[in-house]
């Protein structure tokens, strides 16, 4: 998709499957619903092919585990997304470090962290959830388990990347982006025509971390919560400011507590802005997507910039979300 084409689909901002701006809430906390339940697919950034690849699983028949994996696996294999599995940007050492968790709709959850040399960490994130007595599995040992499940190994330093990383080192300048390319961790939620929700979020992380670090991506309840009551949350962006607020548990007690969807998303960016005093927005990106159990749709931003694909048998777009700041 061009950039006029994506210009185009992404206006106007809150146009997805009708926008209900409801009496007495402002435009950042207006409910987008959803006119059914599912199927409906809705992810992190334009990630519309993972997506279609997750509402294909549902078509034939697949769980929604399995769809949550089918559509999260697009990016991870994708060598020009430079954030998620392949191609992933390295840390200040040299090596590519992936984490990914899921989450189902019965409530397990498994997570993987500093994993090298396998390309998709949400496949291993699932065999722990539903193969171990653990929720998370890091490092070495993670890899351990891997291998033991047959998973197949790779290099996951493309040359590009590897490029990109001995041009950095020359001044090892430690500058996030907001925004970059459009595109970061991809974070996945899917609903099945039963209305069964699942969940799943992938990284390489933020380019040139430290090593060792991790963020928000394979910790439940800051990259990713589901809970079969209410819904499920997702989040992109500055993975600290997420671990300090758990901002995807957050959206889902707020719904609990009788905030609609769209709201809920607004008030978790807003507790970030609150808990960081001094946080600079140029420099600073926090979003999150949600869907609770009738199929209504929230998303909210930090900063302007954020974008998220819903897709569902009829139609597939991409929409700007709220931002805080704007």
């Amino acid at each position: 998709m061009n950039r006029r084409d994506f210009v185009q689909k992404s206006l106007p901002v809150l146009a997805i499957a009708g926008v209900a701006l409801q009496a007495g809430c402002s435009q950042k906390e207006a409910k987008i619903s959803q006119s059914k339940k599912g199927p409906i697919i809705i992810s992190t950034w334009d990630n519309q092919r993972a997506n279609q690849a997750a509402l294909q699983k549902l078509m034939e028949g697949g769980s929604v585990i399995d769809a949550v994996v089918a559509g999260i696996k697009v990016p991870e294999a994708d060598a020009a997304d430079r954030s998620v599995g392949y191609g992933g940007r390295p840390d200040r050492s040299g090596q590519v470090t992936l984490d990914a968790c899921i989450m189902d709709e019965l409530g397990r959850a498994g997570s993987v962290s500093y994993v090298k040399n396998f390309a998709h960490p949400i496949e291993i994130a699932r065999k722990v959830m539903e193969e171990t007595p653990h929720v998370m599995l890091v490092g070495e040992g993670a890899e351990t388990y891997a291998k033991s499940q047959g998973m197949e190994m790779k290099n996951l330093l493309t040359e590009e990347s590897k490029k990109e990383f001995e041009e950095w080192a020359k001044t090892a300048e430690y500058k996030p982006k907001v925004n970059i390319e459009l595109h970061d961790t991809i974070g996945l939620l899917v609903m099945d025509q039963e209305g069964k929700i699942a969940g799943g979020c992938s990284t390489s992380g933020m380019a040139y971390k430290m090593e060792g670090r991790v963020g928000d991506s394979p910790i439940i309840g800051a990259g990713l919560y589901i809970d079969h009551e209410i819904g499920g949350a997702t989040c992109t962006g500055h993975g600290e400011y997420v671990l300090r607020t758990l901002s995807t548990f957050l959206v889902i007690e707020l719904m609990r507590q009788g905030l609609d969807v769209q709201s809920a998303c607004v008030k978790a960016v807003e507790r970030v802005v609150s808990h960081h005093k001094h946080f600079k927005p140029e420099e600073i990106q926090v979003g999150i997507i949600a869907i609770d159990i009738h199929g209504n749709i929230g998303a909210a931003s930090l900063v302007p910039g954020f974008v998220y694909a819903v897709t569902d048998p009829e139609n597939s777009q991409v929409n700007e979300a709220v931002s805080v700041q704007s």
